[in-house]
């Protein structure tokens, strides 16, 4: 069996909203770092709110991705036998009857439709909503998304036959035929022509996505683990409009006979559906125990806990719940300023080339010494409080406020908001450990030393980059009986920040303080 595969690898996706990355793995989940990809790019944020990027030129980036991966890798002992990805939660794009898109991939950051989540609050009892769905009313949510396309783009929402995750839509594009039939319209008894597709020509998995990012739309039972029909009623949409959850976790797919001849190195490969990048991070970083969280900063931020079983029977009000398959879930909150909170810093106060002389400063600095109050929402408010409404702010300036100050401020800030998600994941299940991954947190060890002071908590930073693929990677190879139990895989050993009690007492006094303009504020 050796023999048969050691020259055998997966090859991982990891399409992200700042970045598409690739390499090949083992099959004992090791990285051959030779062929690691990086491609950057970022979604257009528009005036108005939007983040978006085009769907064609989204996948595009994906194909060369791939093609990178190839390129550095042409030895011909190397088989590449399946492919595992992870793909950013929440996106959506609209697709016509051809398959072509309809709409530009809207990311997680999409505003938009904010006005929409009200109305969404009117119809329904959101609590009760949330425990079926592990999702609040949002706007990084389908709900709205949806209600604002039907209202306001009411032209592209008719011609739209299925509404996708971006992963579905290179699905699609990747395993299905290149036509779908001419789909009928019906008018619907709630009013409206709805295109419902009565025959779709294009091969089994073209329009499929998997549990985990079906799990990340909130239109989602994640209890039944269906598409969760009180709200498809509201929305005026039918299931036949949504991709086709995968019947089973191991279910994998092909290329098309187009791609075949691009990519002759994957013609007998199995691709696994895309799984959350979320759910991909807490397995990469070996969190898959109640007690065991994953602390994680890269454009945004989140603390998650996964694990086998099933969802807790209420879900606290600031966490949402997703599921990474249909035997495990993972549940958390995230921030939506991260590691783009620490770009605009940099770029807003002229700090790119001297980070570590920033740093450097701040440490010399007593916790809190600035007085200041930042309030990180300028990407607006996810966890705890899902406020469509927050804005970013800094209180307590004075004329001796120095831009050290104010970049302490912020990352003190980011720390407070991870608090109040941990505060509410400790009564779900009672973490011991956390692990940390994330370019910020890889970029400032200051901020996770921050991290570990306010909550009052030891952090590991283990010296595994790419958390994702990782994650990915070792679920595909659990799924084909590569790996036991994924949940028992070491990780590798990396920087330990032990917390201080003194700046933890300072901080909690900071904190009291944070809280109270959140709630006079936000």
């Amino acid at each position: 069996m050796k023999n048969k595969t050691k020259n055998s690898f997966v090859l991982a996706l990891d399409i992200g909203t700042s970045s598409v990355r690739a390499a090949l793995y083992d099959f004992a989940g090791n990285v051959l770092p030779e062929t690691f990809v990086k491609n950057e790019r970022r979604l257009t944020a528009t005036e108005d709110g939007g983040a978006e990027i085009d769907a064609d030129v989204a996948f595009s980036q994906v194909i060369k991705a791939i093609d990178n991966v190839l390129k550095v890798s042409q030895q011909a002992a190397i088989r590449i036998e399946y492919v595992a990805a992870s793909s950013f939660w929440h996106s959506l794009v609209g697709i016509d009857e051809r398959g072509k898109a309809t709409t530009k991939v809207f990311g997680w950051a999409d505003t938009r439709s904010r006005e929409y989540v009200s109305v969404l609050r009117e119809n329904f009892d959101e609590n009760d909503t949330h425990n079926r769905t592990g999702c609040r009313f949002h706007s990084s949510y389908w709900t709205a998304k949806l209600l604002w396309l039907q209202k306001e783009h009411r032209d592209v929402f008719k011609k739209t036959t299925k509404w996708l995750s971006f992963s579905d839509y290179a699905a699609l594009r990747l395993f299905g035929k290149s036509s779908i039939k001419t789909a009928k319209r019906r008018l619907n008894k709630r009013g409206g022509h709805l295109p419902i597709p009565t025959e779709i020509t294009q091969a089994k998995g073209s329009c499929f996505t998997s549990v985990s990012m079906a799990s990340g739309t909130g239109i989602f039972d994640i209890r039944r683990n269906v598409w969760d029909e009180e709200l498809l009623k509201f929305l005026k949409i039918e299931k036949e409009n949504l991709p086709e959850v995968v019947e089973s976790d191991s279910q994998t797919f092909q290329l098309n006979e187009k791609y075949i001849k691009h990519w002759a190195k994957l013609k007998n490969a199995k691709w696994f559906p895309a799984i959350g990048d979320g759910a991909a991070n807490n397995i990469g970083a070996n969190c898959l125990q109640k007690s065991k969280a994953a602390l994680m900063i890269g454009t945004s931020g989140a603390i998650r806990v996964a694990f086998a079983g099933e969802p807790p029977g209420k879900i606290p009000n600031g966490l949402w719940c997703y599921r990474i398959d249909r035997k495990r879930i993972i549940i958390g909150g995230a921030l939506s300023d991260g590691g783009g909170l620490y770009r605009w810093l940099k770029d807003t106060h002229k700090i790119n080339d001297i980070d570590d002389i920033v740093e450097a400063e701040i440490e010399k600095r007593e916790p809190d010494a600035h007085g200041l109050t930042f309030l990180p929402f300028l990407a607006g408010e996810r966890s705890t409080g899902y406020n469509e409404s927050a804005h970013g702010a800094i209180l307590g300036l004075q004329s001796a406020t120095d831009s050290i100050d104010i970049v302490q401020a912020a990352l003190e800030s980011v720390a407070y908001r991870f608090a109040e998600i941990y505060d509410q994941l400790n009564d779900v299940c009672k973490i011991r450990e956390i692990i940390a991954s994330g370019g910020a947190l890889r970029e400032s060890p200051l901020w996770t030393q921050i991290i570990a002071d306010v909550l009052a908590e030891n952090l590991s930073l283990p010296e595994t980059r790419e958390a994702s693929s990782r994650g990915a990677v070792l679920l595909a190879l659990e799924t084909i009986g590569k790996i036991k139990d994924i949940a028992e895989i070491e990780m590798p050993k990396g920087q330990n920040f032990e917390f201080d009690k003194k700046r933890n007492a300072i901080y909690q006094e900071a904190r009291e303080r944070h809280k109270k303009f959140y709630k006079l504020l936000i």
